[in-house]
């Protein structure tokens, strides 16, 4: 029997956004983010990859694989966090 998991309480943390991720899966299987929607709704493309890693966030809690994005003139961090087999995506609150 599947066990059923409430996902809520992984969602309340007031430095850290969970947001939509329009991906790019390529045929080796890695993952290119191209845009994404923040809370508010207005979706910001992603004009640079800086760098990928494992990595904490320290600020929010959690830990992924960390994208470093540059969305127009700001760098910024988008991790890629896994809880209980869910993949999901998450950014800081500034």
């Amino acid at each position: 029997m599947k066990e059923i998991v409430d996902y809520k309480p992984f969602m309340v943390n007031d430095c850290k956004v969970y947001v939509s991720v329009i991906t790019v899966m390529g045929v080796d299987g890695s993952i290119k983010p191209l845009s994404f929607e923040w809370e508010d709704g207005n979706t910001h493309e992603i004009d640079k990859i800086i760098d990928v890693r494992p990595a904490a966030s320290l600020k929010a809690g959690g830990a992924g694989i960390r994208y470093t994005i540059r969305v127009r003139t700001r760098e910024t961090y988008l991790f890629l966090e896994e809880i209980k087999g869910v993949n999901r995506w998450f950014m800081e609150r500034r």
